[in-house]
Order: C-alpha cells, then sequence, then structure tokens
C-alpha cells in the first residue's frame, strides 16, 4: 500500500475529490469541471472547480486522459478515497437478505458453501469472486474412504472433524487386490482417526507404512495407492464466481489484458497465494499495490473469515480500481461475519 505524508486536503478538495471518484465509480467516464458544478451538494462555479481539480492533478490525486479534458481518479487518488474519505454504504434489506439466507440452511459440505458464497458474491456485486476454503492447522481426520470409479481409478473422501470432506482423484495400481484394499483402508482409519490432518503423511511413512508390509499381500501395490492419494499434489480449496464479470467492465476491453487476468484466476498456484498472504480483517490493495503484473489496473479487495482455533478462509473480490468501494466492503464485511458465525455455530455442534 501506498506510504508516506499524507496531503493535508481542504474541505473544498475534499469534496471534490470525493464527487469524481464518486461519479468515476458510477460511469467510468472521465469528469469535467461543469458536471461536477451541477452536482447537488456542490455549490462553487465551474472556475473554481477547475482550480481545485488542477492543484489535486498536480499532488497526484487526479490523471488527465488524452481523450477529453476531464479527470479521472489515479491509484493515489482512490487510496485516499479509501482510507480518509469513504463510508461503507448501507446494504438494501434484499442484500443484506441475499446474503443471509446463505447461511440459513444446515451446511452438509464446506466445499459445497464455497462454491454457492462465490455465486452469490459475484452476484451481488458484479465482480469476480474467489473464495479460499479455510487453512486448517488443528483440523483432524474423522474417516477415510476408498471408493473405486473403475478398474484404474479411484477416490479418497477424507471427513474431517469439522466437517470438512475432501476428495481426492487417483489411479490405482494395476492388478491390486481387493482383500488389500480392503485392509489398506481398514490400517489408515485404525491409525489415522483423531490425527491431525498435517501430519497425515508423516505417519503414513512411518506406523502405516509397517503395517502394511505386515498385513497386505503386495505391499508395494498398497504403498503405490497411499502415494497417489495423499503425497501428490492436491488442489487448493479455491472457488471462483462471476469470471465473466471482468468483460462487463469498460476497463477491461483489451483482449490481452482480459486473457492474462483469466489465466490468474485460472492457475491456482497465482492467485492462492495473494490469498493466503493476506493477514486478518479486511484489506483493498488498488493497481500497481497488487504484485502481479496483469492485475495492475485492478483492485482486489480481501476479508478473512474464521472458523476459530486458529483456523481461517479468505474472500476475495477482483473488479476495476473503478470498484463501487463502499458497496463492496459491507458487502464482504456482512458475508465474512455471517459466514464465521454459521461455521463457528456449525462446528460446535459437529
Amino acid at each position: 500500500m501506498l506510504t508516506g505524508v499524507i496531503d493535508m486536503l481542504t474541505n473544498r478538495q475534499l469534496l471534490v475529490l470525493k464527487v469524481i471518484i464518486d461519479d468515476f465509480i458510477e460511469t467510468a467516464q472521465p469528469v469535467g469541471s461543469r458536471h461536477i458544478a451541477k452536482k447537488d451538494q456542490v455549490s462553487y462555479s465551474p472556475a473554481t472547480i477547475r482550480n481545485e481539480m488542477a492543484d489535486l492533478e498536480d499532488l497526484g490525486y487526479l490523471e488527465k486522459t488524452h481523450s477529453s479534458s476531464g479527470r479521472i481518479p489515479s491509484e493515489k487518488g482512490y487510496r485516499y478515497y479509501v482510507d480518509h474519505i469513504m463510508s461503507p454504504l448501507q446494504l438494501s434489506k434484499n442484500e443484506v437478505n441475499q446474503i443471509r439466507y446463505s447461511f440459513s440452511n444446515r451446511m452438509m459440505e464446506l466445499e459445497r458453501v464455497m462454491q454457492n458464497s462465490a455465486h452469490i458474491l459475484s452476484e451481488l456485486t458484479r465482480y469476480t469472486t474467489i473464495v479460499l476454503g479455510p487453512q486448517v492447522y488443528e483440523t483432524k481426520l474423522k474417516q477415510i474412504q476408498i471408493v473405486p470409479l473403475n478398474n484404474q481409478s479411484a477416490i479418497a473422501i477424507l471427513v474431517t472433524d469439522k466437517g470438512h470432506v475432501e476428495h481426492r482423484s487417483f489411479a490405482i495400481p494395476g492388478d491390486l487386490d481387493q482383500s488389500d484394499l480392503e485392509k489398506t483402508v481398514n490400517i489408515l482409519n485404525e491409525k489415522l482417526a483423531g490425527v491431525p490432518i498435517v501430519y497425515l503423511s508423516q505417519l503414513i511413512e512411518t506406523e502405516v507404512k509397517y503395517l502394511l508390509e505386515k498385513y497386505t499381500n503386495d505391499y508395494q501395490k498398497s504403498y503405490e495407492l497411499l502415494n497417489q492419494a495423499f503425497f501428490t499434489e492436491q488442489p487448493t480449496n479455491l472457488y471462483v464466481g462471476g469470471k465473466s464479470n471482468i468483460l462487463a467492465q469498460p476497463e477491461f476491453t483489451n483482449v490481452e489484458r482480459v486473457r492474462a487476468l483469466f489465466n490468474i484466476m485460472e492457475n491456482e498456484e497465482d492467485i492462492a497465494p495473494l490469498l493466503k498472504a493476506t493477514d486478518e480483517g479486511l484489506h483493498i490493495f488498488i493497481g500497481h499495490e497488487n504484485k502481479i503484473e496483469a492485475m495492475n489496473k485492478c483492485t482486489l479487495m480481501t476479508a478473512t473469515y474464521s472458523l476459530g482455533d486458529n483456523q481461517y478462509g479468505t474472500v476475495a473480490l477482483l473488479g476495476p480500481t473503478r470498484m463501487d468501494y463502499a458497496k463492496a466492503v459491507s458487502i464482504l464485511d456482512l458475508w465474512s461475519t455471517q459466514m464465521s458465525q454459521s461455521l463457528q455455530k456449525w462446528f460446535n455442534e459437529q
């Protein structure tokens, strides 16, 4: 984020800057002095406003476009607006109800909740929504199931004590004996139930490996099965909603820019670390505050939600720097609060 000395703007400059940014967020069109002078809350002449706009441009809060005599906000202008001018918008009753209703039914699978949330938030904000499932440090394994799909592949289903259900697809080693598969699952449940997820690989390498060698007919194939199910890299619990919302923004008509953003949203290795690195609370990264070049014309707004016991996840909105910050802040704040309360209540009932 931008740092340094905060400029002391006059009340008139604050008003002009606020009106310009509010108008630009709504219209995506450069704002001129005559247009500002027609606003009900503005009582200054176009000439006076022009002088203030020139000063704000000199200070770096506004920029002049090549195609218009009007001004648009700079990244510095947006940052000042977010930090010192903007107030969260009061959401409509319908918007509040949409968010709350999504948590009214008892949660069954965390994945379904995340997918539903990504969809609802993208509908409410008209921005792309990214939900990162909880980073779980103390969650323990409750049960493992291995379900063969055919002779070549199967799904491992991991159920945790917090109700999280994870599916892992993998190939079945050729000619694996059915009795060995059943013995492997029984050994896993006997030795790993109640073990924190982060220690599974360690125990498989030590205790489980020894038991497989002792009790299965073909130890090598049983261990190969576990290697594919537990040691291969698994996808992050990342859910994206409203990818196409980017296309509705006038800032993103450049095909190469849109392609670069879509590549990021489809590549978990790019986007997941950004959300994982976010501190708790609500944070706003404007333009070049984002470390990925393709996002230099975007705002990324993130908020964390808590499951308690040092477990939390992140939700993010990705849109233009011309984001409706006041509304987006209110929506993310309400959603993260409702999500935290619902998850903690549900997990306490487990």
